[in-house]
């Protein structure tokens, strides 16, 4: 495990975090403890100094550490599944994922999270997410699924790099006026489930240029084989 950097405990029944993890320091750069029953991540996680990714899906945490944010390489969290109320301040991402979680806020700084690429909050508890995101300048896709959402902050209309959007299972009743005119590399808006009709989707600034790039994306995957789903508007409104 020390050459490649890799540490993994996957399916291992373990309640507590494994202290021989520790004395690794520098050599991990992976630490993957999926599908466990652990509950505390330690404050001493931050002697991990080269950690890139941290994998800890389906286990039983309720809170992160305070001091995760000081791990400067860390580039991936993955935190699926777990009982998460509450985010770290500072954590510097390109990939967050923390579906299925009891989170009700967003911390606002999320904003901080200038490299972050991709951003999973599914199947939480969320009411709004929080004007900051729009400040996440590099995110190509954000994934709100089965939330308690009812719109979404205009500084969403920032993401000029947000190329799909997923709102699925929520109560988002408008969406904002200049996102289809504003957010220029975006192909994809699922709200399958949401009380937005097809005739507002349609009417906003910026519909028929975002069909456009809809349809390019889907022309590339059937000339590729990719065999995708349709449901009412491809990836758009769910009637």
């Amino acid at each position: 495990m020390r050459s490649t950097g890799i540490v993994a405990f996957r399916d291992s029944k373990l309640k507590t975090f494994p202290d021989e993890i520790l004395d690794l320091d520098r050599s991990v750069r992976t630490l993957d403890l999926t599908n466990n029953r652990i509950v505390d991540i330690p404050v001493e996680i931050g002697k991990l100094t080269n950690l890139q990714r941290l994998l800890l899906a389906d286990n039983v945490i309720e809170r992160l550490p305070v001091n995760l944010g000081k791990l400067q390489s860390l580039k991936v969290i993955i935190l699926d599944g777990n009982r998460i109320t509450s985010l770290p301040d500072e954590i510097r991402l390109e990939r967050l994922s923390i579906s299925g979680n009891l989170l009700t806020s967003l911390p606002t700084t999320i904003g901080s999270l200038r490299n972050l690429l991709i951003f999973n909050v599914s199947n939480n508890k969320l009411k709004s997410l929080p004007e900051s995101v729009g400040s996440c300048f590099s995110l190509e896709e954000l994934i709100a699924n089965e939330n308690l959402i009812e719109d979404l902050p205009s500084s969403v209309c920032n993401l000029v790099h947000l190329k799909s959007l997923s709102l699925d299972k929520n109560n988002v009743k408008q969406i904002p006026l200049n996102l289809l005119k504003d957010c220029k590399a975006l192909q994809n808006i699922s709200l399958h489930g949401n009380p937005i009709s097809m005739d507002q989707f349609q009417q906003m600034d910026g519909f028929q240029e975002f069909e456009a790039r809809r349809r390019k994306k889907f022309d590339k995957q059937i000339v590729s084989n990719v065999i995708i789903s349709s449901k009412g508007l491809d990836e758009g409104v769910d009637l």
